[in-house]
């Protein structure tokens, strides 16, 4: 006779056991693998620079190990393998930003070429456009805050802070590295990414 599966999850109740031998519990996270990423290495050596006082340029890259820049923007960082010809290079690995068990394919962002190469990272940029960056998460002027970057932690930067830390990286050598595009929710990623968050169970 066929038992019930509402009888049969309620066996373990009855006779005070600890599990069952005949039902395995479902885990959201069987498709997913356990990744330490990279968080702790050295900020690349600025070049010398005539546009910025040395002073100027090592308090940028203090504040740049300080906030942990390269843990997202060096290439393999966020999969445990960060690649020192690419630090602060942007990331071929992804950061998806929407819920795993929500979304089967997630919005995604591969964090940026933060180095001063002109065709794939911040050669062009402004220095107010990094500034604004910084302190606030945007990419231009009036642009929408990036969904990973942690920048609240840290919007209450100084200006001359915020300005040292571009002045260090406009003073980095240029690295050529085109990361992927960004995912808009619901599209398929060609390239790979991770998950971070925090997830409530309800049971």
């Amino acid at each position: 006779m066929r038992i019930p599966v509402r009888m049969l999850l309620c066996i373990p109740l009855l006779l005070g056991l600890t599990g069952c031998e005949t039902e395995t519990a479902y885990n959201p996270l069987d498709d997913f693998e356990q990744l330490d990423p990279a968080t702790i290495f050295a900020s690349p050596e600025p070049l010398p620079s005539a546009s910025y006082t040395p002073e100027q340029i090592a308090r940028g890259r203090y504040l740049v190990g300080l906030l942990g820049c390269g843990s997202c923007h060096t290439d393999g960082a966020l999969v445990g393998s960060p690649n020192g010809d690419r630090l602060l290079a942007g990331s071929s690995t992804g950061i998806a930003y929407t819920s795993p068990f929500v979304d089967d394919f997630p919005g995604i962002v591969y964090p940026a070429n933060l180095t001063p190469d002109m065709q794939t990272g911040l050669g062009s940029w402004t220095m107010e456009r990094l500034v604004t960056m910084v302190r606030v998460g945007t990419t231009e002027h009036s642009a929408s805050s990036l969904p990973v970057m942690p920048w609240p932690a840290y919007a209450g930067i100084t200006y001359d802070d915020a300005l040292s830390i571009a002045a260090y990286l406009k003073s980095l050598a240029p690295v050529s590295h085109q990361v992927p595009a960004n995912v808009a929710r619901g599209q398929r990623a060609s390239a790979p990414y991770v998950h971070f968050g925090v997830y409530q169970s309800r049971d």
